[in-house]
């Protein structure tokens, strides 16, 4: 279904009339539709290519600096999981996601997330989607869906190359948690998976933030920038020891307590305080953003 017919479905058939509710198979082409034209844009490949390239980078760096030992001293400095590498490939989906979580992940997020309506309103097409009966609640929640979508597919992409990466330069095997344990490659794998799975929720709550920021202005470049410059900016008020008494309400505090995940037994204190901020900044944000969709005029 394109994005027109997804727009037109309600219309077709002698049933349909103006006051026909959609149905739950056209918000589900609704939604299609939106991660179809967001995945389509050059921009949204031109962010997935360069998250891709990144686990490269980093497998290609460990390999030259440890000439491919066993245990080499790569990764001083670096992120944790850096220095496991030349011991079990699986260990780069790990330091991959730990290198991009903090800023390439979510300024890719930021950027789809600020154009998400912005975009529409910029390139005369909103008024078009709203002319379906499908209310603006409905267009605004396949939007929010959309980037949401785009969080699970970034990360994959990064775990997926990360993985293909350290199984073609590095051993794979049993996998050492951060407990000391020996788990099976099966079980670690899982447990990439899962990890993939929580940096996905972790971007949840930026992904709202986003969203309501692109409601906010008809602009897609300014409310892309505005984004990422807001991450830009609670990034470095997260690092100031005088304001650490804010930091637990910033978005990113918790971003990397995925590594709790490769502990034996899991510790879910962290991951917990994760989901749950992140659930603040989406129920905060999520209605911010209902509350100006539905009362904005569209004038694009």
């Amino acid at each position: 279904m394109s994005r027109a017919e997804a727009v037109e479905a309600p219309r077709r058939g002698p049933e349909a009339g103006p006051e026909r509710r959609p149905s739950v198979l056209w918000s589900l082409g609704l939604f299609r539709s939106e991660l179809i034209t967001v995945l389509r844009r050059w921009r949204t490949l031109a962010l997935l290519a360069v998250l891709a390239a990144v686990p490269i980078l980093i497998g290609i760096a460990v390999r030259v600096d440890t000439g491919g030992r066993r245990g080499g001293g790569g990764g001083e400095g670096g992120p944790a999981f850096l220095a496991q590498i030349t011991n079990n490939g699986l260990f780069l989906v790990f330091a991959a996601l730990a290198a991009t979580l903090p800023v390439f992940l979510p300024m890719a997020v930021g950027v789809v997330a600020g154009d998400a309506v912005a975009g529409e309103a910029n390139s005369g097409t909103l008024r078009y989607l709203l002319v379906a009966p499908a209310g603006r609640t409905r267009l605004l929640l396949a939007k929010y869906a959309s980037v949401l979508a785009f969080c699970l597919i970034a990360t994959l992409v990064v775990a997926a190359s990360a993985l293909a990466v350290g199984a073609l330069l590095f051993p794979l095997g049993e996998v050492t948690t951060i407990s000391g344990t020996q788990i099976s490659f099966a079980d670690g794998l899982l447990r990439a998976v899962a990890i993939a799975g929580v940096v996905a929720v972790s971007l949840s709550g930026m992904a709202a933030l986003g969203l309501f920021i692109s409601t906010l202005t008809n602009s897609g470049i300014a409310a892309m920038a505005t984004t990422v410059g807001l991450l830009i900016t609670v990034q470095i008020l997260g690092q100031i020891p005088q304001l650490h008494a804010i930091g637990p309400y910033l978005f990113p505090h918790y971003w990397l307590s995925f590594a709790d995940v490769l502990r034996e037994p899991v510790y879910w204190d962290q991951l917990v305080k994760n989901f749950e901020l992140q659930a603040l900044y989406v129920a905060v944000f999520g209605s911010a953003a209902w509350a100006r969709f539905t009362a904005k005029d569209i004038t694009a």
